[in-house]
């Protein structure tokens, strides 16, 4: 059994039928619409954009678990996705990924070690597994990084089931994609985020060090008095013939 045969639900009911990308590179993210990694989805989607004729399919997988920056409804949850990030790759039915409720997609997933030989638990939002098309574990990366980071890019690359001489051949009577640039990112200060409760800011145990106490108070310089012996005056004697 391999990961296509894991049964999913979509993000608005019904079977998300993983076996409908056997065959395919699959990148399955966990993911957060109030998390400070949010920005992400932009990485995803434009990464998705790039390879998706060649095979690659990004897989987001809501989860609440993690400062409870997920506590938005499925209609919540993809309006905020398609208005301030234009997703169009494929978004679950919200799951635990650790502790005694996780997802079976996840018991299989987090068996994989990261690149510094490190499985288990899944540490934050945006953890990213790379799943090769016959539906093993290629690897792991942590939520600090980038969906367009070289080495992530590398192993996509190295998965993808179409060389790039063959999606390009294909694909040589279509109009020229406008370049991406930076303005593609969304304005986070205008994003519409969705409507709940303010949750308190939570810190990222293993991703933010612990704040440095303070320094103690240097003691106030006391006063320097110095002590000076008395002089004695000169007297001038005049002797008398």
């Amino acid at each position: 059994m391999s990961i296509f045969d894991v049964a999913i639900g979509a993000l608005e009911g019904g079977p998300a039928n993983l076996a409908q990308y056997r065959g395919k590179t699959m990148l399955v993210v966990n993911v957060a619409s109030k998390c400070g990694l949010t920005p992400q989805y932009a990485s995803l989607q434009r990464l998705y954009e790039t390879y998706a004729d060649r095979g690659l399919v990004v897989l987001a997988v809501p989860c609440n678990q993690f400062g409870a920056q997920e506590p938005g409804s499925p209609g919540e949850i993809r309006d905020f996705c398609t208005v301030n990030f234009g997703i169009t790759f494929p978004i679950t039915e919200k799951v635990d990924v650790n502790g005694p409720n996780r997802h079976e997609l996840f018991a299989r997933l987090t068996q994989t070690p990261d690149a510094d030989g490190v499985a288990g638990d899944v540490r934050w939002n945006f953890e990213k597994f790379l799943v090769r098309p016959d539906g093993t574990v290629a690897a792991r990366f942590r939520p600090l990084t980038d969906p367009l980071a070289p080495e992530l890019i590398a192993a996509v690359e190295s998965t993808l089931p179409v060389g790039p001489e063959t999606s390009s051949s294909d694909s040589a009577g279509d109009a020229e994609a406008p370049a991406w640039s930076e303005s593609a990112w969304p304005d986070l200060a205008e994003a519409r985020w969705p409507t709940m409760p303010e949750q308190p800011a939570q810190r990222i145990p293993w991703a933010e060090p612990e704040p440095a106490a303070p320094a103690a108070e240097a003691p106030e310089p006391q006063p320097t008095i110095e002590v000076t012996a008395p002089t004695r005056s000169r007297r001038w004697w005049r002797r008398w013939s």
